[in-house]
C-alpha cells in the first residue's frame, strides 16, 4: 500500500469515560494518532474492531488492531519518551507471559476507571 492510500493510525476509546478521555487527549497531543470515541466510529472503522469493541480501548493501523493492553502499549510507544523503549517492548511482546500481564494491569486500571477518574479526567466529549 503506498503511503497516498494508507489511513492514519487510529486510537478508538469509550469517549463517555473522563479517565478514558484524559488518556486519548494525551495521545492526541503527544502522538500522530488520529483519536475517535465510541460515538464517532464510522462504518469502516467499526468493521476492524472485534464485536465486543466497547470492552476496551483499540489502536488500528493498516496492518494490525491492537486491543485493550496492547492498544495502550502501541500508542504509548508512539510519544516521544515511549518511542525509545519500542525495541524492548517489540522483544517482550513475543513472550506470552508478558502480554498476559500486560493484559491483567489493563483490565485491573480499566475496571476501576471511575477511581482512576478522580486523580485524571478530562471532560468526554460526549458530556460536551
Amino acid at each position: 500500500m503506498s503511503d497516498a492510500t494508507r489511513s492514519p493510525p487510529t486510537f478508538v476509546y469509550d469517549d463517555d469515560c473522563g479517565f478514558c478521555t484524559w488518556w486519548a487527549e494525551t495521545f492526541d497531543r503527544r502522538t500522530d494518532l488520529r483519536v475517535v470515541g465510541y460515538t464517532d466510529l464510522g462504518p469502516a472503522l467499526r468493521a476492524r474492531l472485534p464485536d465486543d469493541y466497547r470492552d476496551c480501548s483499540h489502536l488500528v493501523t493498516d496492518d494490525a488492531v491492537y486491543s485493550c493492553g496492547a492498544s495502550v502499549e502501541r500508542a504509548l510507544l508512539r510519544t516521544e519518551a515511549g518511542s525509545h523503549a519500542r525495541p524492548v517492548a517489540d522483544r517482550l511482546d513475543r513472550l506470552g507471559a508478558y502480554r498476559t500481564a500486560r493484559e491483567r494491569g489493563y483490565r485491573w486500571v480499566a475496571d476501576r476507571r471511575s477511581l482512576w477518574g478522580e486523580l485524571l479526567s478530562q471532560t468526554p466529549p460526549a458530556r460536551r
